[in-house]
């Protein structure tokens, strides 16, 4: 399967991994299948295929002593809307200190001021 399949292709459990891993930005593999309350190997399953279809991130880490994942969801995720005023990003988003009195700032939050 591709790594851009759909949700809706994922069965009921894949949906709810995936759900639980959006929900808490992150969790550990050996408390995942835990709050699923799916077996571990139900749970490992889980991950892989979600891992898999590109829908998480699943990095080596160790967890109370233990060799396990962390499970993330994938930047695709990420919601970047509220950077954006109309079709600005913020100035705040960048390296280089930004003048709360500067034009860039000031178009920017009349832009926000526009979309309500």
């Amino acid at each position: 399967m591709s790594a851009t399949a759909s949700e809706e292709e994922l069965s009921e459990d894949e949906l709810a991994g995936l759900e639980l891993i959006r929900e808490t930005g992150g969790i550990h593999q050996s408390n995942f299948w835990k709050e699923l309350d799916v077996s571990s190997r139900k749970g490992s399953r889980i991950v892989d295929s979600l891992s898999e279809k590109g829908l998480i991130n699943r990095d080596e880490t160790i967890y109370e002593g233990h060799n396990t994942y962390y499970l993330t969801p994938t930047a695709q995720d990420l919601d970047f809307s509220l950077l954006m005023a109309g079709d600005m990003l913020s100035p705040f988003v960048g390296d280089e200190e930004i003048d709360a009195h500067s034009d860039a700032f000031s178009q920017w939050v009349m832009n926000l001021a526009y979309e309500e």
